[in-house]
């Protein structure tokens, strides 16, 4: 069995994806085989990843934060790697993803009673992730200071104690109160938990690390944990894609360009990370548009992203007025583009009608596109290659997807996958629709489509550049931790 180390958080949202990231760089630039695990992850921002032994099987889901630390380590992405995966479908209830498949759907109360259930396939998963590895490295969920959901935790302390791995804890000090958060953790964990932690890290510190020297004697003091470092505000890191909605919080926009895209940000939005390409071009500024903002006028791009709960977003689409938005951007000659469950929307009417997604059966959609969805109980999910069809240039990318969209546009596909015609374009060619997730990671197609909008685009290598953003965390990472001691601790 290889050996481990993980990294838990005094809090959600502390950095622990990309200090997962940057120390799986950091190890395979040392020569080592190392490899990521996530017991357990809640996000809508899901990949396509391989399902060991299932040859008949197009593909399993795991969160994008494994699939871009699998990157991170050089190899390819497993669905052992992140074996449960909790999809938010309504505020209170998701679909639990095991092991790349779809198990079931959960209201958060049943699902604490099942997660007893799910911790044989986490320790199946964590058995076939180490097999021919050197390290593996854990990211945890949320915080192990949630003492009320300890007795069948799954993700921190629960799955620690029973694979026996050390825990590194991470402190965030750009939310404020990080001495109380690392000691206050000391203070509350049991005592077979607390053994657990080999020692902590601050993350996003800003300015001269040096002059928190007085707040890590304090928490010396408290805790009696030894410090691996300081890590300062990773630039870097906006350059890779993000793993969850949390951060379209924190999203503004930016400086003007030659070209404004809008996004509206959906309730239940998912793989938004589908615009992390357009958003690294020099002329494009992208825009998230939170809920009771208008979409801006300006705008040359409307992108309506994928949906976890399509029927239930297009509602609420309808009352923060973002239709009449569209309709006026339409008019003003502006393109679209719906993205899986944003291709859905575009149509004439979306339905359901075995409540798959909930209690409300059918919907009318914004009526740009000639096509009504029919939801449907299988899922596809596949890696792909495909062509586009106004461009014809090669696109690479994949689905997560129900239901079957039919109707006079998809005569006017917009790419061919696999000899299949896919998605559907207007008459006039400025409204397009898709299932095909990552698109825009076609640097080709990425570039005639935006020259289609009158902007000067291509040049940027994308996929290099998340290769050289890794190179950059992990350099820091180096410079800032004590890489070498974190390492050694792993057993």
């Amino acid at each position: 069995m290889a050996r481990a180390i993980m990294l838990q958080g005094t809090g959600s949202d502390v950095g622990k994806t990309v200090l997962v990231a940057g120390l799986c760089r950091a190890a395979k630039k040392r020569g080592l085989k190392v490899r990521p695990f996530k017991p357990q992850n809640m996000s809508n921002n899901a990949a396509v990843a391989d399902i060991p032994g299932d040859n008949n099987h197009g593909g399993g889901e795991i969160g994008r934060a494994q699939w871009l630390q699998a990157i991170a380590c050089g190899v390819p992405p497993s669905v052992h790697m992140n074996p449960v995966l909790l999809k938010p479908q309504t505020d209170v209830g998701a679909q639990v993803i095991v092991q790349g498949k779809v198990f079931g759907e959960a209201r958060a109360r049943d699902y604490q009673a099942l997660k007893g259930r799910l911790m044989d396939a986490v320790l199946e998963s964590w058995g076939k992730v180490g097999e021919g590895a050197d390290l593996v490295i854990v990211e945890g969920a949320g915080s192990p200071a949630e003492i009320n959901l300890r007795s069948r935790d799954i993700a921190n302390m629960g799955f620690a104690t029973r694979a026996d791995v050390p825990v590194v804890l991470v402190g965030d000090i750009d939310r404020g109160g990080v001495i109380a958060s690392v000691a206050g953790t000391h203070l509350i964990l049991p005592q077979e938990d607390r053994r657990m932690i080999v020692g902590y890290l601050i993350n996003k510190f800003r300015g001269d690390v040096s002059l928190f020297d007085d707040g890590i004697k304090a928490i010396e003091k408290f805790t009696d944990w030894r410090c691996f470092g300081v890590v300062p505000w990773l630039k870097a890191a906006a350059r890779l894609p993000s793993e969850d909605s949390v951060v379209l919080e924190r999203l503004a926009s930016g400086e003007a360009r030659a070209l404004k895209v809008a996004v509206p940000m959906l309730g239940r939005i998912a793989n938004f990370d589908d615009l992390d390409p357009l958003k690294a071009e020099p002329q494009v500024e992208v825009v998230f548009v939170p809920p009771g903002k208008k979409l801006p006028a300006d705008a040359g791009l409307v992108v309506i992203p994928g949906s976890k709960s399509t029927i239930g977003d297009l509602l609420k689409f309808r009352e923060n007025g973002w239709d009449r938005d569209l309709a006026a951007h339409r008019k003003r000659g502006g393109h679209v583009v719906g993205i899986c469950g944003g291709f859905q929307m575009l149509g004439r009417m979306v339905r359901d009608p075995d409540g798959i997604e909930g209690s409300v059966t059918e919907a009318e959609g914004l009526g740009l596109l000639d096509v009504e969805t029919v939801m449907e109980p299988e899922k596809t999910v596949r890696n792909v290659t495909a062509r586009s069809v106004p461009f014809d240039l090669p696109l690479e990318g994949y689905e997560i997807h129900l239901g079957r969209t039919t109707g006079p546009d998809t005569r006017r596909p917009s790419a061919i996958i696999n000899g299949a015609e896919d998605g559907a374009i207007s008459a006039d060619g400025k409204v397009i629709g898709t299932y095909m997730h990552g698109l825009f990671g076609a640097d080709g197609f990425r570039g005639k489509f935006l020259e289609s909008l009158g902007i000067k685009g291509g040049g940027l290598d994308y996929r290099a550049e998340v290769e050289r953003a890794l190179d950059e965390v992990a350099a820091e990472l180096e410079t800032h931790l004590d890489c070498d001691a974190i390492f050694s601790l792993a057993r």
